[in-house]
Formats: structure tokens, sequence, C-alpha cells
């Protein structure tokens, strides 16, 4: 994760001590094992709700949500080492999760977001742009009814890349933040691009996403690729943010975003405004 820093100027909010303290990511993945980076100094799950199995403790029998939160919020190597946790389990052990479950999930957060002060929705799963209308516009609904709320809401591309208008659903809705991978000076072949058929530009920004270190079972650690781990590089990114500016609103978040990327030199369906920089982020 050392390089990975470097490329997103994570260290200058370690400087500052700026770690995404009081702020609640949400997400919504394949569940959560609690791996010790999240008990330690204290425990940060706020919360473990099931939509598959609709057990009561946390779990997570693939380890892709693990992996996720980690992340973001791993007090190791997490881009927001403070941040609290919410997990919400829509993905089964195959990684697989149904429509239904995940639109329940949606509608349970806009229920509960205040109660459990949510900021940050991360999203690290997507299907196809060509799956059912009908599911298609139900989750696009979902999502924007989120990001009118007031949350701010981010969106793996997917791992269909490079072709043209590549970006899953929900990643394709207008108005959330949709998350690339880029790597070292190139972005990475496998992440979804634009434009979406609405003639959007979609991803809106990228972050590293190829061999990512993060949290596996309760005291290890493993790398994985996609823009599954790209995207809560940028919510832990926001939670940092947050942390300095509380009053933000998602509005300007993502003003805030768009002017502080560092440009790839790709277009703009490839790479968005660019690469997230945590230094400018935070500069006022």
């Amino acid at each position: 994760m050392e390089q990975v820093s470097q490329l997103i100027h994570l260290d200058y909010a370690k400087e500052q001590q700026i770690t995404g303290k009081n702020v609640t990511i949400a997400y919504l993945d394949s569940g959560i094992t609690m791996h010790h980076d999240f008990l330690k100094p204290h425990n940060r799950l706020i919360l473990f709700k099931d939509f598959v199995n609709h057990r009561s403790l946390p779990y997570d029998d693939h380890g892709h949500g693990t992996h996720v939160t980690g992340i973001g919020s791993s007090s190791r190597i997490g881009v927001a080492p403070s941040s609290n946790i919410l997990s919400l389990k829509v993905l089964n052990r195959q990684g697989n999760g149904k429509a239904r479950n995940i639109i329940r999930c949606f509608q349970w957060i806009l229920q509960y977001k205040d109660i459990y002060q949510i900021r940050i929705v991360n999203i690290s799963i997507g299907m196809e742009a060509d799956s059912t209308q009908t599911h298609s516009r139900t989750l696009l609904h979902w999502v924007n009814r989120l990001w009118d709320a007031g949350l701010i809401v981010c969106i793996a591309a997917g791992n269909l890349g490079p072709a043209k208008g590549s970006v899953t659903i929900p990643g394709i809705s207008k108005k959330i933040i949709t998350v690339g991978a880029s790597d070292d000076q190139c972005q990475e072949d496998y992440s979804g691009r634009g434009p979406t058929k609405a003639c959007i530009i979609k991803p809106d920004l990228t972050a590293p996403g190829t061999d990512i270190l993060s949290c596996y079972g309760s005291s290890h650690y493993i790398k994985r690729s996609g823009t599954s781990m790209a995207t809560p590089m940028v919510s832990g990114a926001i939670a940092l943010y947050l942390e300095k500016n509380p009053a933000a609103t998602n509005k300007m978040v993502k003003l805030k975003l768009r002017s502080s990327c560092d440009d790839l030199g790709y277009p703009p369906n490839q790479q968005g405004w660019g690469r997230i920089n945590i230094q400018k982020l935070l500069n006022d």
C-alpha cells in the first residue's frame, strides 16, 4: 500500500492527522469478518445487517466485503483508519447479489441513515448495462433516491472494460460518483468505460485498483484487483474530507473531487476527472 499511498498522496492526511474520525461509511457487499484492524484500537463496526441470510452476527462467506471494507477503513492500511463501519450484506457466498435484496438495502438506508449517521455509501458491485430493463431502472431509481437524500454514493465502474459503454449498473447514474481503476500512469484495461447510453461521461474519477493489499479473515491480508478496490479508496478519501468539512453536501464533495484530481492525460470516458489526489482534496 506504500506505493498506492504515494499515488493518491495519502501521506498528507497522515501528516495532518486526518483519519476520517466520526464519519460513517456504509459498505454494501458480501459482509464483514471481524479482522483485528476493525477492532483496534476500538471496535468501529456500528452495525451489521444481513439482507441475504438474515443472520445477526457479522460474517463474510466470500471475502470481497472484508477486503473492500479494509481498503476504506482498516486501522492499519485503510485510507480512513478511524472511520466508522456499517456493513450491509447483499452478496452471497458466490459473490452474487439479487436485485431485490439490494433494493431492500437501499430502502433500509433511506429509513435509517439519520439514526446511524451514514454519510457515505460504498457500492463495489454492479451488473451489465444490458441486464433486464426493469432491474436497471429500479436500481437506478433507488440509487438516485440515496443521492437525493443527501448521501454521498460511490459506485464501482465495473470490470468489463476496455470497451466503450462498459460501465456497469448502477454506476451509470449521472448523479452518483462512479469510480474506475488506474495504476501507475495508465488506466487498467479491465476498468469500465463510458459513455453511457444516455451519453453521460463515466467514470467520474479513478483510483488505484490492481494488486491492492487489504484484510482477509480475522488477521491476514491478501491482494485483490478491480474497480471494487478503487471505490473504497475514494470513499475513504471522502471520509477524510468530511472530517475536516463536516457540513459539506454531496454536491459540494463532487465538485471538490472534480477540481482536485490528477489528470492522467486520457480521454474523459477512460479517466473521468483523473486520479484522486487526497492532498489537493484536503487543501482549501
